[in-house]
């Protein structure tokens, strides 16, 4: 069985509680705006806490968060302010930590009835030359669709780091579905073809997760593929198909560390070898995590 990696936690929700400014719809990009300080220390918190991969804070740099007129003069930029952040919190680190790329939805989270194929490659491109001088690796984030996915191996072509594919869950339990409603199996056999280091699966409720590994995991058998498998859920209740990111905060569950950690038991028994957290996962969550690790 391979090593179990642990993954940084929600970085939004973490920069709200510890004091960052925070607001719709900027988000997370507020702080990296504002109080940049406020990013490095969210990063520290999760390193501390045991996380060996970091994720830049560079999801909300997009047009959708920042509007067109402040990422038109600014996103690229800030993209790459976040990763250099995080590139710095991961050197400052007593241990060994990696520093992630994100590639984010360029039209909303959990939405692939807005995706613009066309005008998703130039933001896409743009995040990532911005990034990609402090990074380590790519996690393209919540991906709803097979149509995103494929825009965004295009983009991620270009570079030789390894490239990891993060899904977003239809939030209704059963047979294992993406936001778009095609089938995770369709999603992970294009990875497969194209080419990947691994397959996560992010910001979807825990419930979800371990049919989808299942799935994950078989396809990757099936092509005798030796990949990384990834979980790392949210703290929401379900989220709705009409879903609206910037209308208000989704409504949070208490999902308590302890609890946390049996879903993520789960999740490795099904096959996952890096688990970490999304929206609402704090440093707690991960400390628990990386303590399980510790005693395998």
């Amino acid at each position: 069985m391979k090593k179990l990696t642990i993954l940084d936690g929600g970085m939004g929700r973490e920069l709200k509680r510890i004091g960052a400014p925070f607001s719709q719809p900027l988000w997370s990009a507020q702080a990296l705006i504002e109080s940049p300080d406020y990013v490095f220390q969210a990063h520290q918190r999760f390193i501390e806490s045991g996380a060996e991969i970091i994720i830049a804070n560079s999801y909300a740099c997009v047009p959708f968060h920042l509007g067109d007129e402040l990422y038109a003069s600014d996103g690229p930029r800030l993209a790459g302010k976040a990763a250099a952040i995080a590139k710095s919190a991961a050197q400052d680190s007593k241990t060994a930590v990696q520093v992630a790329g994100c590639i984010p939805p360029a039209f909303g989270s959990y939405r692939p009835d807005l995706f613009k194929p066309a005008e998703a490659v130039d933001i896409f491109t743009a995040l990532f030359q911005a990034q990609d001088p402090h990074v380590d690796l790519w996690i393209a984030e919540t991906i709803s669709s097979v149509e995103e996915l494929i825009t965004i191996q295009a983009v991620l072509s270009q570079t030789q780091k390894p490239c990891y594919y993060a899904f977003t869950l239809d939030d209704a339990e059963g047979e294992a579905r993406l936001r778009s409603g095609e089938q995770v199996k369709l999603a992970v056999e294009h990875v497969c073809q194209a080419g990947g280091e691994g397959i996560f699966f992010n910001c979807s409720i825990p419930e979800v997760m371990e049919q989808a590994i299942i799935d994950t995991k078989a396809v990757i058998e099936a092509h005798g593929l030796d990949m990384e498998i990834g979980a790392y859920a949210n703290n929401f209740t379900p989220i709705k198909s009409d879903h609206e990111a910037n209308d208000t905060l989704q409504a949070m569950r208490e999902l308590s560390p302890e609890g946390y950690l049996a879903f993520a038991k789960r999740w490795q028994e099904a096959g996952a070898t890096i688990i970490g957290g999304c929206c609402g996962i704090g440093p707690e969550h991960i400390n628990v995590l990386a303590k399980w690790r510790d005693s395998l």
